[in-house]
């Protein structure tokens, strides 16, 4: 294996850590600002959404400036924007700078989202096996780190704009410095040319790609819907339908985001050999079980485990449609991938307040039917990613 296609697979698991780690030091500090600005519980609802839209913002301007300059040039930028950029909503003392501040912070984050799985994405392709799970799990070993130094700069008493102020200036140097170690080429250089490399068809596979990406788009508002509910509702499903203890169920959410986790680590084996159909129509169907388990659970043993299959069935499944959106034309991967990434986020804010609001017409565990008809329909059309070209079991050239 070329040595600086392993260097690229790790910068590329430095990326996935830094935006975990980014994002998890805004929300550790989600109580601190609260109380700095004053603001209750709903107006803070209302500016997340300013978060999500500048996200799904940064995440289409990326994809196009991916495919137009390539990733070497776009992520470690889009990296150092999303670490500067941490900083603004630790300043703001009223609701209204907040509010902007968040949308830019969103942009950033957008952006870093984008750019890096793209990156995945030609990794991947480079390496001719599944990888972009692992890439994923790794974003979440950022969130955990985000949770231990923002309880160390709690205790060691700094403040939000202090806390952040680092964590800003070290993501930002972190996220230049790895910008070596990525891939020379972009993604609209690294398609074959010549006779019998099938480049002469490329323009119908570009004119046929878009009904294909919105399709996985449409799968990933559904599957990241899915994720949406179980982070927000999980551990008060436990407490309020169950009688659980506060301690007890914050292991709902715990036991949830473990296994996908897991699932994550363990996915890239388990599409290697039974193909990226197989590991989205089974962990789908997987999730369909543990969910239903849930919405019916008579105790609260029974439920931990339907998080728990829940979380493992979920695992695998937004990195295959991510894949898939970017394998699908090598000369548009990171417009395609925004697609799929844009509307599959669009789908993890809607989740929480989708469920909420079935909680006017039916009992709260009841709601969770409708994540499991999501994953039954996810599991039908699974059969989506097998039109997407074959990916080389060996690379055609490694990068210099």
């Amino acid at each position: 294996m070329d040595r600086s296609l392993r260097t690229a697979r790790l910068v590329t698991f430095v990326y996935f850590v830094i935006n975990g780690t980014l994002l998890g030091m805004w929300v550790v500090q989600i109580p601190a600002i609260e109380d700095r600005t004053g603001i209750s519980h709903a107006t803070l609802g209302g500016l997340l959404v300013l978060l999500g839209a500048g996200s799904f913002a940064g995440m289409q301007a990326a994809g196009r400036l991916v495919d137009r300059v390539g990733t070497r040039t776009v992520v470690p930028a889009a990296g150092a924007l999303c670490a500067a950029t941490l900083v603004l909503p630790g300043l703001p003392r009223d609701p209204w700078t907040l509010g902007a501040a968040l949308l830019v912070f969103g942009f950033g984050n957008g952006c870093l989202d984008v750019s890096m799985n793209a990156h995945a994405v030609q990794v991947e392709k480079a390496y001719g096996r599944p990888v972009m799970s692992a890439f994923h799990a790794t974003f979440s070993v950022g969130g955990v780190l985000a949770a231990l130094a923002g309880a160390g700069a709690v205790r060691a008493g700094f403040s939000p704009p202090a806390t952040l102020a680092v964590a800003a200036a070290v993501g930002t140097v972190i996220a230049l410095a790895a910008a070596r170690g990525l891939l020379p080429a972009g993604p609209a250089t690294t398609a074959e040319t010549g006779p019998g490399s099938g480049a002469e068809e490329a323009p119908n596979r570009r004119a046929a790609a878009p009904a294909r990406i919105w399709l996985l788009a449409a799968l990933a508002f559904m599957i990241m819907l899915c994720e949406g509910a179980a982070n927000d509702w999980s551990a008060l499903h436990l407490r309020t339908v169950l009688d659980a203890s506060e301690s007890t169920a914050a292991f709902a959410y715990g036991t949830f985001a473990a296994t996908m986790t897991v699932g994550r680590l363990l996915a890239d084996r388990v599409s290697a050999r039974f193909g990226p159909v197989a590991v989205l129509r089974q962990g789908s169907a997987v999730a369909a079980v543990g969910i239903t388990l849930v919405a019916f659970a008579p105790s609260v043993g029974a439920a931990l485990v339907g998080w728990a299959l829940f979380g493992l069935g979920l695992s695998g499944c937004v990195p295959q449609l991510f894949s898939a959106a970017g394998h699908a034309d090598p000369a548009a991967a990171g417009t395609n991938v925004s697609r799929v990434a844009g509307l599959g986020y669009l789908g993890m804010l809607a989740g929480p307040a989708v469920i909420g609001w079935l909680t006017h017409l039916v009992p709260l565990d009841r709601t969770f039917l409708l994540p499991a008809l999501f994953c039954l329909v996810t599991a039908a059309a699974a059969g989506v990613l097998r039109t997407a070209p074959e990916r080389p079991r060996e690379p055609a050239e490694q990068p210099r």
